[in-house]
């Protein structure tokens, strides 16, 4: 297990549980008592550290290396049903963007989300999660033929941003992701949007509009990273925390600013310390989510979806 900067007392009693663990199994000592005490003072431990986040430590739980990625939610929410689809049509196949069929209780889902990779070799398959526009076209394909067989949208939300190569400019990656945005409005099909780590700018938003977004607790959603904010404000990336805290990216922030529709919460200590038991989570709350959907007429769902989203921000007319 890696630990962050701010988990050292975390880390400390972790140390002492498998210290009286390996001791148990040694010695045959029992040891209940002690390790219950000490899993006492490590839920503790997180509660406390839960309560003191900040943005920026928000962010880095998003980044975490242990932290369970697209394809791992799917194939454990779907207990390996999942059939992965690939290709545009037009280009390639994007190893960034992922999607397909798979099941939950019984019911049949069209997946969609930006895969990351677990290792230093399959980040740079996966382009780090950085879709170029043929993902995003992949994307739309898919979620064509979801609508084509009446079946809901699930997209799971977790990226840096997209690609910003020259190559992926040339081939239309404003486009690509503008032209998601206003198919995704009007589909008449359910869309649930879940944002599982990083949920940043067009990246995010090239999947992001849906029925009903929601955010994982230690997730963030915003138009800039805190490091690239920091670069373009101050020349550097010395003044990201101050970012995070000015772009009011936190799941929280955006509930309260009417900007997403839910915040999920994650297992004690975050998401990559009980992969499994996050797995359930979501999977229990994409089942309930789409049973608040699934009986609302199809003009009722297109009409309130866009409502929704012209109903974000604030201005004045004159």
């Amino acid at each position: 297990m890696e630990y962050l900067e701010f988990e050292d007392s975390i880390k400390e009693i972790d140390k002492q549980i498998e210290k009286a663990k390996a001791l148990e199994i040694e010695s045959g000592v029992d040891m209940k008592e002690s390790l219950q005490e000490l899993e006492s003072k490590l839920l503790s431990a997180q509660a406390e550290t839960k309560e003191k986040l900040t943005a920026w430590q928000r962010v880095q739980l998003s980044r975490h290396p242990s932290r369970p990625h697209t394809l791992a939610y799917l194939e454990a929410m779907t207990k390996n049903s999942f059939i992965e689809l690939h290709g545009d049509r037009t280009v390639k196949d994007d190893k960034a963007m992922v999607g397909g069929w798979g099941m939950i209780n019984d019911e049949s889902y069209l997946f969609i989300g930006q895969q990351k990779g677990v290792n230093t070799k399959m980040r740079q398959l996966r382009n780090f999660g950085m879709p170029n526009p043929e993902g995003y076209r992949k994307a739309l394909r898919l979620m064509k033929q979801a609508e084509k067989f009446g079946r809901p949208v699930v997209t799971l939300i977790d990226t840096p941003g997209a690609f910003p190569g020259v190559e992926a400019e040339e081939r239309g990656q404003g486009e690509a992701i503008a032209r998601n945005i206003l198919e995704m409005s009007r589909l008449k099909v359910p869309i649930i949007c879940i944002i599982i780590g990083e949920g940043a700018s067009g990246g995010a938003l090239g999947i992001g509009v849906g029925d009903k977004v929601i955010m994982l607790e230690n997730t963030w959603y915003s138009v800039i990273s805190p490091e690239s904010c920091s670069s373009i404000l101050w020349r550097s990336w010395d003044h990201k925390e101050k970012a995070a805290e000015a772009l009011k990216l936190t799941a929280n922030d955006m509930l309260s600013n009417g900007l997403i529709d839910g915040i999920i919460n994650e297992p004690s200590g975050g998401a990559h310390r009980n992969p499994s038991e996050m797995f359930n989570i979501l999977s229990e709350s994409i089942s309930n989510l789409y049973e608040e959907l699934k009986n609302i007429p199809t003009d009722k769902l297109i009409k309130s979806r866009v409502e929704k989203f012209c109903q974000m921000g604030v201005y004045e007319e004159s």
